[in-house]
């Protein structure tokens, strides 16, 4: 498949606790798809009702509670509709075996017994993250401070806001944009175009050339200086110019 046309699913779960072996149980699945690394609006998002009370310290810190969860479907009421929604994708996680094991946890309980790797394809973004930044804290809130992301709204943990938060994270972790458009179809007036490429008339105006001033360039050091931060010192082009 190309890469225009890549389906994948960024998700994000919220538990009763931290060990499905414990009969924990998922009670939020949260995901956004992308297609051709481009938000689609395809969103799957479900609260789920786990037949047990939830711990204290998880209710801390996703703030869901019993009482909210009474009158939700059980994950055998879904179960069907995100396997499909699954199958076929690459799957992006953030310490996906916590996820993926609370998912096959559920999927067994099923008389099909079905499996995550066997529905898609799984990426982890905090292995991706490690092996990117060794030695860093590489949490999904220390990735949005190194690739200034705003996450100001996560006061809780959410599924469906993690699972937005970390499909940005991802983006901006693989490369940002996926191909730079320099013109829209619609603009193909004022040159010649041979094989795609627009070439420009020789007689044209001559290129206004704007210079940088104070600020913009004090600004311009500024970000540098971020950047290079993030980097651990290694920024490329800094050392480039420097030598």
């Amino acid at each position: 498949m190309s890469e225009e046309n890549k389906r994948q699913i960024v998700l994000d779960t919220e538990t009763t606790g931290l060990e499905p072996s414990q009969g924990h149980r998922i009670i939020e699945i949260g995901c956004v798809e992308l297609i051709g690394r481009r938000l689609s609006g395809n969103n799957f998002h479900v609260y789920l009702q786990p037949d047990r009370e939830i711990d204290e310290a998880a209710i801390e810190v996703h703030g869901i509670t019993n009482e909210f969860l009474a009158d939700k479907p059980r994950f055998e009421d879904v179960a069907a509709e995100f396997a499909d929604y699954l199958r076929g994708a690459e799957v992006i996680i953030h310490n996906a075996p916590f996820d993926v094991g609370f998912i096959d946890a559920e999927f067994s309980r099923l008389p099909e017994k079905l499996a995550t790797a066997s529905l898609c394809e799984i990426t982890d973004t905090l292995l991706m993250a490690r092996e990117m930044h060794p030695g860093q804290r590489n949490s999904l809130d220390a990735l949005c401070s190194r690739y200034d992301i705003d996450n100001a709204h996560r006061t809780k943990h959410g599924a469906l806001l993690d699972s937005e938060i970390l499909a940005d994270v991802y983006l901006a972790m693989t490369g940002g944009q996926k191909a730079l458009v320099l013109e829209s179809e619609e603009e193909g007036s004022g040159g010649n175009e041979v094989g795609g490429i627009r070439r420009l008339s020789a007689d044209r105006p001559p290129l206004r050339v704007r210079k940088a001033d104070a600020n913009e360039l004090a600004s311009h050091q500024s970000r540098l200086d971020a950047v290079d931060k993030a980097c651990g010192g290694q920024a490329v082009w800094r050392s480039a110019a420097d030598s």
